[in-house]
């Protein structure tokens, strides 16, 4: 068990140090690490273990982490995972704060975080291609995904401010809409 728990510790540790960009960005290297190299989670489960964090409260990175923890090795694994993928963030953060004015006005510092903006890009589209992938091929799933990427594309054509509640709230209203609300077992 504590063998277990380390592992859950240096695996979410390696994800929060190796990602930049937020929790999208690290969905594609979570479905890797804990899916497909350990088999932690099952595809569909990671499908929605990856719905299930973005619809509750808090960065979707820790919830998945907190989920794969805890379904690994209870109480001690979630809060080993949780710490695992926060501690790189928060330990970079400190070191950058310290030094900030003198470490932002390099050159090579300023193109590289340009750099890792288009890298972060490809990561959150590369994760969303993925969970459309897993989807079932049925009309109501091609319609539910052209509507939402025609929404996400007039938000930014348009440049409207949308809050992320109202789209979790439209989401779920789509969802019930397109899937209905009874049991799909």
């Amino acid at each position: 068990m504590r063998r277990r728990i380390v592992e859950l510790f240096a695996t979410f540790f390696r994800i929060g140090l190796f990602t930049f960009g937020g929790g999208y960005a690290m969905i594609s290297l979570i479905e890797d690490e804990v899916g497909r190299r350990r088999g932690w989670i099952g595809a569909d489960e990671l499908t929605e273990v990856f719905a299930i964090a973005e619809s509750t409260p808090g960065p979707i990175a820790i919830n998945c982490a907190t989920y794969v923890g805890y379904r690994q090795a209870g109480l001690a694994g979630g809060v080993a995972a949780t710490l695992g993928v926060v501690l790189p963030s928060f330990i970079i953060i400190y070191v950058i704060s310290l030094c900030l004015e003198r470490f932002m006005a390099l050159t090579v510092v300023a193109n590289a975080f340009r750099g890792i903006q288009v890298a972060v890009a490809f990561l959150v589209l590369r994760a969303g291609v993925r969970l459309i992938k897993r989807l079932p091929r049925r009309a109501v799933n091609v319609v539910a995904c052209a509507l939402s990427a025609a929404a996400v594309m007039a938000v930014n054509l348009f440049d409207w401010r949308f809050s992320t509640v109202w789209l979790i709230v439209c989401g779920a209203l789509l969802g019930l809409a397109l899937y209905g609300g009874g049991d799909r077992a």
